[in-house]
């Protein structure tokens, strides 16, 4: 049976949900246009493989968004949770200068940060991610970062509106058939692509 989350999809067809699944081009184009930032300039393995990861963010949620199948939607989901674990692993070390074998406590920080924040307003996947944003805007304007804090804070602003799109979904169906989840992909392909962007650019200012 396929999963039927979504307003586009009327049918277990592998077509039912065209636009929903061609909009993940949009991925695969971040992931071009982050891969001509940083090639050539000697980026560590972090920054590389946020490239990667957003290839297979694109080419997962793709396979979810045609075969709408339970096992699919593990390939859609997955590759989401690696970039954002790689991201908090690599954060503190770029922007913090810590050891690698600090940063690397990234991850169950924001493991228990999410499970935390669900706990108490039960937002979903991705309001602990857009929450984690706001923070690395708020802590490099502590640090007096102001030009990377903008950036965060505007990348911030951007998963905002993608995450609204993404929720109001299914209550749009009766009068927006095909929904707004494709918008998701859209902006969530600017959002990737430009935290990709700024750490490339972290590590360039360093040289």
């Amino acid at each position: 049976m396929p999963v039927d989350g979504y307003c586009e999809r009327t049918g277990p067809e592998f077509w039912s949900e065209p636009v929903n699944a061609w909009t993940n081009v949009a991925f695969l184009i971040a992931a071009f246009f982050a891969y001509r930032h940083i090639r050539g300039k000697g980026m560590p393995w972090c920054v590389t493989a946020l490239v990667v990861i957003l290839v297979a963010i694109g080419l997962g949620s793709f396979t979810f968004h045609t075969v709408a199948t339970r096992w699919a939607a593990s390939l859609d989901v997955a590759p989401i949770v690696a970039f954002m674990l790689t991201y908090v692993i690599m954060f503190p070390k770029l922007f913090l200068g810590l050891r690698w074998r600090w940063a690397w406590l990234g991850a169950p920080v924001f493991i228990a940060f999410a499970v935390l924040v669900n706990l108490v307003v039960n937002g979903g996947a991705y309001l602990p991610a857009l929450l984690g944003m706001v923070a690395l805007a708020v802590i490099t304007a502590v640090r007096g970062e102001r030009d990377y804090a903008l950036w965060f804070a505007g990348i911030a602003a951007v998963f905002g509106v993608s995450l609204a799109l993404r929720t109001v979904d299914p209550s749009v169906c009766g009068g927006f058939p095909l929904g707004t989840h494709f918008a998701w992909h859209v902006l969530n392909a600017v959002v990737l692509y430009l935290l990709i962007r700024v750490a490339a650019n972290r590590v360039a200012s360093r040289g």
